[in-house]
């Protein structure tokens, strides 16, 4: 679990925190852009969501929008949400495929019912445990996400939450609220065994009772020890588990070029990854 130690919730509000300075870390720092999409990835397969069918996803706190640059190689829309106006200017200034929106999670979300697919969140949640304002009350707050969200989600869809909670208190509050709001499911944490990899995941249904998803483990446990989770001794990526094509490679911008098309956008042919098979050289 997160220690109390210099956590950004800890030295200011959200949109206070992720000032101008803040939010280009988000755009340049290589190391945070892994971290962030490999959660991003994790996040997605948790969904998991209908195979080469496109959906309508919302990102909460979508930031720079690092998380939608996987959305959108995955070939799903999506719209994304923050407080933090500078994080979301950098998201223009990348020129991500979603739409961006200025908005207070802790508000409520405004969208009609049954809009979207699914709902991932990368390292947001626990902001809301936090009271920047003298109005501000962690339990309400989050029930009021909670509640918006659902609404939001079509019947059958998931929501999943990587979070850092602070404490197991927190862990509660969040879970209760989402429970109050609706939702079934319940907390995916991912190599429980190891304090730097341990990952938490809050894993919701909307309208159905799903099966929680297993954590992925560590090489440590013993294979022996029955568990209620099935660990793995190392993490595969869900692309490589599906058979698709390590990035930047010529398959893969041939399959990124295929999918624009079908999605009715213009794509470039004066690339030398056509798709066209080369004539045989005798």
């Amino acid at each position: 679990m997160s220690s109390g130690c210099r956590r950004p919730e800890h030295m200011a509000p959200p949109e206070v925190f992720y000032n101008e300075e803040e939010a280009k870390k988000y755009s340049q720092n290589s190391r945070m852009i892994e971290i962030q999409t490999q959660m991003s990835e994790r996040a997605v397969e948790l969904l998991n969501l209908p195979e080469d069918q496109p959906c309508y996803l919302l990102d909460v706190g979508c930031g720079s929008g690092l998380s939608g640059d996987h959305l959108s190689e995955e070939g799903h829309y999506w719209v994304g949400v923050d407080i933090s106006r500078s994080m979301l200017n950098v998201a223009l200034d990348r020129e991500v495929e979603g739409d961006l929106m200025l908005v207070d999670m802790g508000e409520g979300m405004p969208f009609r019912p049954g809009t979207f697919d699914g709902c991932i969140s990368i390292s947001a949640l626990q902001w809301l445990c936090n009271a920047d304002k003298k109005s501000h009350s962690p339990s309400k707050r989050l029930f009021t996400f909670f509640t918006t969200l659902y609404s939001s989600l079509a019947r059958g869809a998931r929501a999943v939450f990587q979070l850092y909670p602070e404490n197991s208190e927190q862990l509660e509050l969040i879970t209760a609220q989402a429970m109050r709001s609706g939702f079934s499911g319940g907390m995916v944490v991912d190599y429980p065994n190891s304090t730097k990899a341990k990952k938490f995941f809050l894993c919701l249904f909307a309208g159905v009772c799903g099966v929680l998803p297993k954590g992925l483990g560590s090489e440590t446990v013993d294979r022996g020890v029955a568990s209620q989770a099935q660990y793995t001794g190392q993490r595969c990526r869900l692309k490589a588990l599906k058979g698709k094509s390590v990035k930047k490679s010529k398959d893969w911008i041939v399959e990124k070029k295929e999918r624009r098309r079908r999605q009715g956008k213009e794509v470039r042919a004066d690339t030398k990854y056509t798709g066209r098979q080369r004539r045989p050289r005798f």
